[in-house]
This record gives C-alpha cells, structure tokens and sequence, in this order.
C-alpha cells in the first residue's frame, strides 16, 4: 500500500475543518497555554516558503502542548489595513477591501494546505468594522486619560478635571506637554469651555499638536520612523522629508521607564531586549538654562555631562528648533534657511546614522553662560535632533567627539572660538570622553573634582541659580498617530470650533467612507477629503452629507487616518473572545487566557510592533480593561529562510553596426554560461592561471561572434548578472531550459540572445539571497506541498537548520525527507496493507522509541526543531533494521511525529484502529528503564591490540568476566597455550591480556 499524500492530506484537512478539532474554550478546567504568531499582512503575492518557518515552530508547540493535555489557543488572522493595498488601489482604482479580501482568500487556503492548527472560528481582521470599532473605543480611552506620576499609572480625565476644580493644576504631577500656565481652581471654573478643552489636550495620553513628521510626497502620508530605510521610504524607496504638520500622537513617553523595566520580567532575546533599551534610551542628568543675548528667549539643554559646563565652548540647535527663526541675525537669515530647507530633506534616521559628515550654520545669536555670562556662539547643525531631548545641546567639544569634529571643521570662521580645554588631559589630538582618570581645571568652583562629584556639586548650583536641575531624560519620542492615508482606521472623531470631539460608543464604528480617488485632495487634504459623505450629525448620531456642516449641529470629522500598528497593538486580546460584539473581549476571558505564553515572529519588529503592543497592554492594564502588565511572556524570533537566487551573465556594451545609407547600432545580447563566466573573472584577477584555456575558448567563440554580427566591439571584462526565474531552470543541475527562458514574458528582449554554451548545456549562477518576489527567487509552498505534501514542507523547514538562524533554502533537499516519510509509511504498510503485530518488542525497538521520546520532548520544550527531525530519521532507520512492525511501538510512534507531521499521523493513527484525531492523545512518556543497559559488548585485546569482542552482562564482576574470557575458545586460539603476565579487565569497559 502506497503513501498518497495528497489524498491523506486533504481528508485530514477537512476532517479538522468539520470537527472544529482546534477550537479552544474559554472555561476549561485544563490548564491554558495560548501560542501566537505575529500579525500577517495579506499581500498580493501570497506566502513563499520563507513565510510559513515562524508558524510551522509554533504549530508544533500548540499541538505538542495539546498532546500534553493543555487547553490551546492558536489563533490566526490578518492585519489587512496598510499602504501596499492603497498603492494598489490608487493604480488600478480597485477598491483596497476587495484587493485584500482577495489576498486573504488567497492567504487562507495556503495556510490551510500546509495543516496549521489554527482556530479558525476566532479569525480577525483589522479591517472589518467589527473589530475597528474596538480600536477606535481603545482610541477614546487613550483621549479620555491622563499619566499622573504620583500613581505612575493612567487615569481617568476626570480626575483630572476633579483635581483642576478643587486645587488648580499645582499640584497635579504629570506628564503632559511643556510650559503649561499656572492656574488656581478659581481660575479654572472661570474658563470657558474651549479653553479648559485646550488644556485638558495638553494632558490627555492621545492629542493634537504640531509635530514634525516624516513626510513622502510620492507616497502622500506621514511615515513611521521604522518605515524608513537609509532616508527613503520602505515601501517604493521614495524620499522622505521633514516638516511641520497638526497630527495625533500618543504619550508613550509616559511609559518609558515602566517600558524599560518590563523587559526584566519577560522571557525575551538579549539581542531583543537591548533594541528596546536603546530605543527608549534612558539618560541620567541635568537639565540647564542658558538665556539668549538680546532675546527674552532661553535655549534649555539635556545633559548628561553637567561636570563638563565650563567646557562649553558653542551651542548647537536641531535645524528645525522653534527658536532658530528667532534669533538668527538678518546676515545670517539666508544661509539659515537654506541649511533648514537642506536638512528636512534627510530623515532622523539617516541623519542619526550619519556619524562621517559634519555640517551646520551660524545663526549669529549667542548665548550666556549661566555661571561666567560669557557669550557662546549658537550653531545649527543636522547631528542635533528635534525630537531628542530639548533639540539642543550644550557643545564641550575637549569631551566629546562628535563636538570635537565640528568645532575643529568650523575652525577660525565666524561664530567659532577655540576650544577649552577643562580636563587635566591632552585634547590636542581628540576629545577625552572618559568618565574617570581626570580631574577638572578650568572649571572654577568644579576645579580638582572628578565627575561624580562634580555632577553633584553644579547641579547644586544650578539649582541656587535657578538655571537648571537633576533629570532623567529618555529618547523614546510621542509616537505620530495620524497617517493621510485612506485604508486605516478612521478616527471617532469630529471638530467643534477646531478641538475634537469624540464619538460615543455605543455608535461605532465610524466606518470608512466611499471616495472617488484614493489620492490628497488637489488642496492637500488626505483622501478622505474626497469623501462626500463625511460629516457628523450630533442630533441624529449618524454619518451625513457634507453639504449639511453647519457648526451647530452637524460638524466636520477627523480626514486623517489611524496608523497600520493602531490595529496589531491589541489584537492578541480580541482572540481570547472574538465574537464579543460588545467588549473588545469580556473581563472572563481575559481572566482566563491572561496574556501569550509563546509569540513568534520577526525581529525587524523590535521597535515597532513590540513596543507600540507594551504601551498599549499597559495602559489597558492601568485603566483595568486588560489582566496583565506584558502582553507576551516568551519571545522567540525565527531566522529568515533565504532564497537560492539563479543568474544568467550578460557580455556588456555589445554594439553592432548596421552597413546602409544610414548607420545604426543595435545591441546583441550575449549571454555566458556560468563556467565560462568564472573563466572570465579569474582571466583579469589572475591572469595565466590553471582555467585559462576556458577563456582562450570563449575569446575564440566571441572572435566568430564579431565576425557573425559585424560587431564594433565586445567588452566581457565586466559582465552584467540577470537574475533568472527558478522556473525556467532545472534546480537540481542549474541548467538553464533555455527555450523557457526565451519564452518568459520577463525575458523578450533574451528572445534572439546568442547563448554561450558548456558542453551543450547553459548552467546558470547561484547566490543565497533574502527570498523576494523581485530576486525571483522565491518558492512557492504549493508547488512543495503539491508534489512531495504539506508533512513534507513541515518537516523539512524544520530540518534546515535552528528556528532562530537564516538558512538558504534548497529544494534538492527536499527529496530526502519525502523519502523518510515513505519509510515511516512501510513501517505500517506493506503491499498488501496495514502490516501490525501485537507480539511483545524486543529491547532494541523499545530502546530506539525511548531514545526518540526524550529527544523529541527536549527539543519541543527547547525549541530546538531541526534536531527532532534528525532522531525521528534515526529511529525510522533503526525500527526499520529491526524488522518492527510492533503495536507496541509504532502506535506511540504515531503520536510522536504528529505534532510536525499532523497528517501521515492521524492516517497512521486511524489505521491503527482509532476513531477521532490523534491530536488530542497524551504524549507519550519517557521510560529510563527502557535505555538502561543490561549488556555491554567488550573489546578483547591482547598487548593492546583487539582481535574481537565479545557482548556480557553488565552486572558480572572482574573475576567472572575474567573467567569467561579466559573460557573463550578464540582467547585460546590466541593465546596459543601461553598463560598471560597480567588480565587487564575494568568493568563496563576493557579486557586487555598482557604477555
């Protein structure tokens, strides 16, 4: 009887689709465990063998865990809104929800070829209304709460406003925007309703204020600073400029230190965690004053060197800096503007990466030094950062670096004195930036101080001064909210006079709107300025008509949308109760399943996704709407699969000239086999070495070539690769079919291509590379599971190497273990059928099952998948020598494969004669008994040398197993009568006859 993995494949599939053998219940008196995998965002091209790695090692933990008598939750689901989709839909006019309900279709029936054990009765979608009503209710109590610090948690607005009615704001602790005016009680109750709105957003965890954004114009929306690589977009590599814009954003600095002192609590990579701590970037030190010359302004400083106060030698503004417009000179205006309008060009992160150029301007304002009132020069220079800090620094270039390199380049100009040198230390060679080894000079009363004592002593005299203070500063920024984009949430939000108001719950979702174009408006509005029904009727509580905004009743709603985290920084606790319509999910369930035990997922994430997910979970959690204070205990972030990329080799600048009245030149394409092409290169690298008479061949062929074409010229000193779509090559032997090849439609212009052959054949180039539709490298898992199944692709992503690790994928491989799954087959099966005794194993097969069951348990609990792979190989083969055919042994060996071969196990298992799935049986249990030795097969040797062995039981001492050996018919042979000098025996070990 054959294995037909289609057939058993898809019976199994539908079996659990039909039995919901999958579901996990919310009340269940077994314990929960519940296993998720990041949020995936259905694209246009499905998954490719790269995508499915994460969630096959998850779907091996879930069933593994179900196996041991767990109630599991393995949910899936889509974060379907996104600008890929947008993109799509401003080039096609397709409506973005039906390009992602077509991904999502697509996405779904590969996920369920390849056998996860989802539950799919609690799919989400970010997308559809009934989950973004959630969101947008999340939104609301973000608006409606403020941090206060003497909690340390977040609150109710209206605490707030109890405190402001009794005592005035001073008293309130909180975090909430700079520079708020003082006011009394009295004061408060006499404001009007606008401006006590007004201040409340100064407080409020979600607000409006005027930011500078990371701006696309190609792409007409704000993006993230994660959605920038290398000072252009991700997406569509379009440049990104800064600028000021009225946005949404969120206090999630508010949690910086609570974020920061998570990480201790959560099973995470280091590698992980440190992301995290640098992106928050916590600092300890001092705030400083400095007051601008002939301005009322003043220029606030974070340092965490106040010690180095008296080295200050200029002053640097982040080009963007309110102040700068202000204080810089008339003659100096021009070159300002002109360095600003340069700057916003760059985006934070290139700028930040940026550590070789040095550029800035004099704005011809100074400063004064708090302590000497001496006059300091104010630069702006792109190192500086608004968002960082104050957006300014105070320059000691003997101590730093970076203020080194710039005031050494801008030496001798306008605006730039010599340093001062405050250290006990040589600077002229480089700045000393040492927190140890010196003692200060030149620093008045810090004078002889090192730089504990120091920073203790001028903080003190900062703050008799009134010019500065102690203070913890972080580099973690309010993250933007808003995003001038269509295909997101849309805000519960409408304008009354310019502030917001929020809609009520029990009437969302505000749903997304029908707009003609997906495009800004021709004035610059977001697309939902295209919308023509996208008003609030307050009386009526309904979505109208434009036309109909009148300011007392019916009012303009928010035209920007929710960013794509907005949606994947809660989503974990929708599973736990999908089809609530009420609640985002009930007090019960989130009692019940708590937070993730095991999450799997990319690392690119680190500073995004996992730290949007943690200031939610804890706000919820502060607001006591969720039950724990992390979201997910355990972190594992799988390694990427890499693609095995092909190429072809193109002879560069061929031309050819035309003999006619009028001469032309044309392109050939010439096209080099990949062993003439190493030729080639090692021909200019190392002339005259072992290969050479390749590169005589393929000269002497490019020689026919000239003379065929009446070619001007052919230049293969530099020869261009082209990657290859793997179709069109044969993946085992890397030959090119090179009629497919001139037949693909990417590949016209290859049609009349002059192919140079070895041997006959074309053999292409192969390089691992990241797996990309646009390499044309990719694999589909249909293809996989189509001819070698599901169990297959399971098992052999597993096998590529460790979960964490990138591993470059080869389909020649594959064939190894589709074979190992026939084998397990034959251990069932013969030709005639099932092949089962129920005779007693020996202890050979029992040791090989136990063997394989404390190996496989190790590494599920280790999550080490790949080795599993390698012991269930190894006990196949051996069960397959010991001719076991055994109940005893292959009825636990069907569970032991299931959780990464579901489906040969549960047509194993039901051929054994069981009804219902093997999912749910108990994991078989480790016997030690059943590995202890009882024998030992001994070397025998004479004068050290072993002439054959012999197999006795361990327990028999020196003097038995002497007398055995002695006993032994080929000891006599070799002794030839002799009697030995001396019987070397160790028990367990050795038997050595000396003389």
């Amino acid at each position: 009887m054959k294995y037909f993995h289609n057939d058993i494949e898809a019976k199994w599939q539908q079996y659990w689709a039909e039995n919901q053998t999958f579901a996990a219940f919310n009340n269940s008196e077994k314990p929960k465990y519940y296993v998720l995998d990041m949020f995936p965002y259905p694209s246009g091209a499905g998954l490719h063998v790269g995508h499915p790695l994460g969630y096959i090692a998850s779907d091996i933990v879930a069933r593994y865990k179900r196996h041991q008598g767990f109630n599991v939750l393995h949910p899936q689901g889509y974060d379907s809104f996104g600008l890929p989709a947008e993109q799509y839909a401003i080039q096609t006019g397709q409506h973005p929800e039906k390009t992602t309900r077509e991904n999502i279709a697509r996405y779904r029936e590969q996920l369920d070829k390849i056998g996860f054990s989802f539950d799919w009765s609690r799919e989400v979608r970010t997308s559809n209304p009934d989950y973004y009503k959630h969101t947008q209710w999340i939104f609301i109590q973000l608006f409606e709460s403020w941090y206060n610090n003497n909690s340390d948690k977040a609150e109710s607005i209206c605490t707030l406003i109890q405190e402001f009615e009794k005592n005035g704001n001073a008293n309130v602790n909180a975090v909430c925007d700079d520079n708020i005016a003082p006011f009394s009680a009295e004061d408060w109750k006499s404001f009007s309703s606008e401006q006590q709105q007004k201040i409340l957003l100064q407080y409020r965890l979600t607000y409006l204020a005027e930011t500078e954004v990371n701006w696309c114009p190609a792409l007409g929306t704000v993006l993230a600073n994660d959605e920038i690589v290398n000072g252009v977009s991700e997406r569509g590599g379009h440049p990104v400029i800064r600028k000021k814009m009225t946005q949404w954003s969120m206090r999630i600095s508010a949690y910086a230190e609570r974020l920061l002192q998570g990480l201790e609590t959560i099973d995470w990579s280091e590698s992980i965690k440190e992301s995290q701590r640098n992106w928050i970037g916590k600092s300890v030190g001092a705030a400083v004053t400095f007051n601008v010359k002939n301005h009322d302004e003043v220029i606030e400083v974070f340092t965490t060197r106040p010690d180095t106060i008296f080295g200050v030698t200029f002053m640097t503004l982040a080009p963007e800096h309110e102040l700068v417009a202000q204080i810089t000179t008339p003659e100096q205006k021009a070159a300002v503007e002109a360095y600003v309008e340069a700057t916003a060009k760059r985006s934070e992160r290139e700028r930040m990466a940026d550590v070789k150029t040095i550029s800035g301007v004099f704005t011809g304002a100074y400063a004064e030094h708090p302590f000497t009132k001496e006059p300091i020069p104010v630069w702006i220079g792109d190192y500086v950062l608004a968002g960082y800090g104050t957006g300014a620094v105070m320059a000691v270039p003997c101590g730093d670096e970076r203020d080194y390199a710039f005031a050494n380049f801008f030496k001798g100009t306008h605006g730039m004195p010599e340093i001062k040198n405050i250290f006990n230390q040589d600077i002229s060679e480089a700045a000393f930036g040492e927190k140890s080894g010196f003692e200060l000079v030149n620093s008045d009363f810090l004078n002889g101080l090192d730089y504990k004592t120091g920073t203790k002593k001028v903080i003190e005299e900062l703050e008799k001064i009134g010019a500065g203070k102690a203070k913890v500063n972080y580099r973690l920024r309010d993250a933007v909210f808003s995003r001038q984009r269509y295909w997101g949430e849309p805000f519960p939000v409408y304008y009354v006079n310019g502030l917001p108001q929020m809609i009520d719950k029990k009437h969302l979702p505000i749903v997304l709107p029908e707009v003609e174009k997906y495009l800004p408006t021709e004035d610059g509005q977001p697309p939902l300025g295209n919308a023509t029904v996208w008003a609030w009727d307050t009386e009526k509580n309904v979505v109208v008509s434009n036309d109909l905004i009148d300011n007392t009743k019916v009012f303009p709603l928010e035209l920007n949308t929710m960013p794509g985290w907005a949606g994947s920084s809660w989503y974990w606790m929708r599973y736990m109760d999908a089809k609530n319509e009420n609640d985002f999910a009930s007090e019960d369930a989130l009692k019940y399943w708590e937070n993730v035990d095991l999450y799997i997922g990319g690392s690119e994430h680190a500073t995004g996704h996992l730290l949007y997910s943690r200031f939610w979970n804890k706000f919820l959690k502060d607001r006591g709407y969720a039950p724990t204070e992390e979201p997910f205990k355990k972190l594992i972030n799988q390694g990427m699969i890499l693609g095995m990329s092909a190429f072809v080799y193109r002879v560069s600048s061929i031309a050819r000239k035309v003999k006619s009245d009028n001469e032309e030149f044309k392109t050939i394409n010439i096209l080099i086999s990949k062993g003439y092409k190493d030729a080639i290169d090692l021909h200019f690298s190392k002339p005259g070495n072992d290969k050479e008479y390749l590169y005589s061949e393929v000269s002497d062929i490019m020689d026919k070539l000239c003379k065929k074409y009446d070619l001007l010229n052919i230049n293969f000193s530099e020869l261009v690769p082209i990657h290859v779509d793997l179709s069109c090559i044969n993946d085992i032997t890397n030959e090119l079919d090179i009629e497919k090849f001139k037949a693909h439609p990417l590949y016209s212009d290859y049609k009349d291509a002059e192919f140079i052959l070895e041997d006959g054949k074309y053999i292409v180039g192969r390089e691992v590379e990241k797996m990309s539709k646009s390499k044309y490298n990719v694999v589909n898992p249909d293809d996989i599971c189509n001819e070698y199944g599901a169990d297959t692709l399971r098992l052999y992503e597993m096998f590529l190497g460790p979960l964490e690790q990138a591993k470059p994928w080869n389909t020649a491989g594959i064939t190894g273990v589709y074979g190992f799954l026939k084998k397990l087959w034959r251990l069932y099966f013969d030709d005639n059928g099932l092949n089962i005794t129920n005779d007693e194993p020996t202890a050979d097969m029992y040791k090989s099952l136990h063997k394989t069951i404390k190996k496989v348990t190790e590494d599920i609990e280790n999550f080490s998948f790949n080795t599993s792979v390698s012991q269930f190989m190894i006990c196949v083969n051996e069960l397959a020598q010991q001719k076991c055919h055994h109940r005893a042994i292959l009825e636990p060996l069907a569970v032991l494969v299931s959780p990464y071969a579901p489906h040969i196990a549960e047509e194993l298992w039901s051929a054994l004669g069981h009804e219902g799935s093997v999912a749910t049986v108990g994991f078989p249990k480790f016997e030690e008994k059943y590995l202890i030795e009882s024998e030992k097969e001994y070397p025998v040797s004479f004068n050290g040398k072993m002439r054959f062995t012999i197999k006795l039981p361990l327990d028999l001492t020196a003097a038995q197993i002497e007398e055995i050996v002695m006993a032994d018919e080929r000891t006599q042979n070799q002794l030839q009568g002799r009697i030995p000098n001396k019987v070397i025996i160790v028990p367990g070990k050795i038997i050595n006859l000396v003389g």
